[in-house]
């Protein structure tokens, strides 16, 4: 193969061949930046709603989009508290804000500060004498001035979470990534240490002015992580410029973040596994920056991929030589400095010197994405080898599990709010109506097509849907009627998706005895509902597999958020205060839970328990089935009771399987078929044991078999 006298170019091309057929092309990457940035919006919108002032961001292999589906990359979000201001002079102060000087002096590491707390009335120190009582969780008392720890937040967790220095991880079921949270605050000074990066000029004329002026104004972030070597481990707060590296980032060329994403599959398949992970994706992320600054910008081509990628392999070796790797915006900052052991220095160097010497021989090796395999059926070595799939079942498998997560972003955060509603009903209704109200204003604030704009357009239908159906509830309950104020929000929430918000209108409807118009709402959902295409999407806990239809693969491909409406179908959910709005059959689930129950839940993850709640398909044939019962259209009835069963049995992506099989068990008793009826409220609780309305339904048909003197199951 290295015989050829245009070997770099050949193999370069081929390469580059093969990463855009994994997805590794500007259309793919766009994809994945905008996936994660609409979550972001969504994130700090929410935030926003529930009244806290924090801004999120998402970072990380995500949402640089410099990742494949085989690198399985984590994310870190960063919770930023506007309460907070970290100042670097006096003048910076705020009155009325949690003040926090940051300082930088002989004791704290390179790209590492103090932040001393300052009152919030004056521009003064906080005295120390007020901590003569010893230290607080938050705050200390060091060189005469009060600092605030790195430690405060690190027993702040959710159950199933992991406490990981100053993140709280929480690991990804199948489709999702992990993430790392991690609180931080924020600085809108440029670091001093930073200084000097926005003058130094190198080869490559990279970064340009205009990135470098961006890149100030983002400030900086400081999180709650202390250096290896540091003097100071409880006090000590890292500079973060993760705002301004995204930038630099998002303005890399296709064959510069291809060359990246090579370094991370080198390092995961040949060097971490032998050498305890000392390596991270941020180091090939700086020492891609430091060659793109010192080489020629027109070196970055397609047709000198390779070439560039031994450049950056090169650097790298040289850093661990030197035990030595500059952070690229505060170059005082070695990232290496007290990681790499002599025995994994003397193995890097040897992995690294192998791997430079093969000349891209040993990208064969490589299994991730079966790059290797690719890599070598593009350049027809040896024989004919079958890989997984195409590039095309690639880029909609992509497609599909980015959209699935936005939607299941969409589905946590209507849960999220839901759940902060009050006790009170009346209450509900004036807290929902503040959510829209304050949607509506952030919507219109924001500028013209803007991302933050599609966010808010993602969140508002499903709130909607809850608002009229909290106010028909309550109609029905004094008037027994709809009011038009109800019907008006319950049409702004009908396109959230393809069938959630009709099914709310439509479940009201039957309930206030309106079966002409329920029928109506449930046949136009059910023409909607496309079976080849439309996914299930519940956000109340994470689905064991995840199974795509080709058709909503499809249509993710060629689309993006817009789709949403088009091929998702959220689960319906019912808070206590809409029962009127809800048959008597679901109306259980609102009490599935017995107080010992309730000392074992998760009273986060668990919040939607006190509520209805039920995938939108088997509500569709459910609701048909007692429509078509009331409207005494017997055929119509028994083809939904059928299609509820095949539903139930076929669909492989119900979240609340459970809650499907209670409905069918009651349809079944309404049929006088008793037995088949207790053997799905069996099936129900063999799904989940306890909080689950299946038990008093088990109790209560016993008792009516016992009186009817009807033999139960064997």
């Amino acid at each position: 193969m290295s015989r050829d006298p245009d070997y770099y170019q050949t193999v370069s091309l081929k390469l580059s061949e093969v990463l855009n057929d994994i997805g590794v092309n500007e259309r793919m990457i766009l994809k994945r930046r905008r996936s994660v940035l609409l979550k972001e919006s969504m994130l700090t919108s929410t935030q926003r709603l529930l009244g806290e002032n924090t801004s999120c961001f998402h970072f990380g292999s995500q949402s640089e989009g410099s990742t494949t589906t085989g690198l399985h990359s984590d994310h870190d979000i960063l919770y930023c508290s506007s309460k907070f201001n970290v100042i670097l002079d006096w003048s910076e102060w705020q009155p009325g804000r949690y003040n926090l000087l940051m300082i930088q002096d002989e004791t704290t590491s390179p790209g590492y500060c103090l932040l001393q707390q300052l009152r919030d009335d004056e521009p003064l120190p906080i005295p120390t004498a007020l901590f003569d009582h010893g230290p607080s969780r938050y705050l200390t008392v060091s060189r005469g001035k009060v600092l605030v720890k790195n430690t405060a937040y690190r027993d702040i967790a959710n159950e199933g979470d992991v406490i990981n220095g100053p993140a709280t991880s929480w690991q990804g079921g199948p489709g999702f990534a992990d993430e790392d949270r991690v609180p931080a605050y924020h600085c809108k000074s440029w670091p001093v240490d930073a200084q000097p990066w926005l003058v130094r000029q190198g080869i490559g004329r990279w970064p340009t002015e205009d990135m470098k002026r961006y890149c100030e104004t983002t400030g900086c972030l400081v999180v709650p992580v202390s250096s290896k070597n540091g003097q100071n481990e409880e006090l000590e707060w890292r500079i973060s410029t993760s705002q301004a590296e995204r930038c630099l980032v998002f303005n890399l060329n296709i064959t510069q973040l291809r060359c990246y994403i090579l370094m991370k599959m080198i390092l995961k398949t040949f060097i971490n596994p032998q050498c305890d992970g000392v390596l991270s994706s941020f180091m090939c992320k700086t020492v891609l920056f430091h060659c793109i600054q010192n080489t020629h910008s027109n070196n970055w081509q397609q047709s000198n991929l390779l070439a560039c990628l031994m450049c950056c392999l090169t650097v790298l070796q040289n850093f661990v030589r030197q035990e030595n790797c500059s952070h690229f915006i505060i170059p005082k900052n070695n990232l290496m400095s007290g990681r790499i052991s002599p025995l994994n220095k003397l193995r890097i160097h040897e992995k690294l010197q192998n791997i430079l010497q093969s000349k891209g021989r040993v990208l064969l090796e490589i299994p991730t994405d079966d790059l290797g395999t690719r890599l070598q059926m593009k350049i027809n070595m040896g024989e004919t080898i079958q890989y997984n799939a195409t590039p095309g079942q690639i880029y909609a498998e992509i497609s599909s599990l980015l959209l699935y997560n936005i939607t299941n972003g969409i589905s946590n955060k209507h849960k999220r709010l839901l759940k902060s509603m009050p006790d009170r009903n009346e209450m509900v209704y004036e807290r929902l109506s503040d959510f829209t109200l304050t949607l509506t204003r952030m919507y219109r604030a924001m500028g013209f097509n803007s991302l933050e704009k599609s966010a808010l357009k993602l969140l508002a239908p499903l709130l909607s849907s809850s608002l009229g159906s909290v106010i028909a509830s309550h109609n029905i309950y004094t008037t027994h009627s709809i009011s038009p104020e109800a019907l008006s929000w319950f049409s702004v929430g009908l396109n959230s998706d393809v069938a959630s918000g009709r099914l709310k209108l439509a479940s009201a409807l039957y309930c206030v005895g309106d079966m002409e118009r329920a029928e109506f709402v449930l046949r136009n959902t059910e023409e909607k509902y496309d079976l080849n295409t439309v996914e299930p999407v519940c956000g109340c806990y994470d689905y064991p597999v995840y199974y795509p239809r080709q058709g909503f693969m499809h249509k993710c491909n060629t689309g993006n958020d817009e789709v949403i409406k088009h091929i998702t179908a959220f689960c319906v959910r019912f808070l206590r205060c809409e029962i009127c709005c809800v048959p008597k059959e679901l109306q259980y689930e609102m009490f599935r839970s017995t107080q010992t129950n309730r000392l074992e839940r998760d009273e986060i993850k668990d919040c939607w328990m006190d509520w209805a709640v039920v995938d939108s398909l088997p509500y569709l044939y459910f609701l048909q089935y007692k429509t078509y019962r009331a409207l005494q259209r017997v055929a119509d009835q028994q083809c939904a009771l059928a299609n509820l069963v095949t539903t139930i049995e076929t669909e492989q992506n119900l979240g609340h399987r459970e809650t499907a099989l209670i409905l069918l068990g009651q349809c079944m008793e309404q049929e006088n078929q008793h037995i088949d009826a207790l053997r799905c409220y069996l099936k129900s609780r063999n799904i989940c044991t306890r909080n689950n309305a299946a038990n008093v339904h088990i109790c209560r048909l016993l008792y009516v078999l016992f009186n009817m003197q009807i033999p139960a199951l064997n």
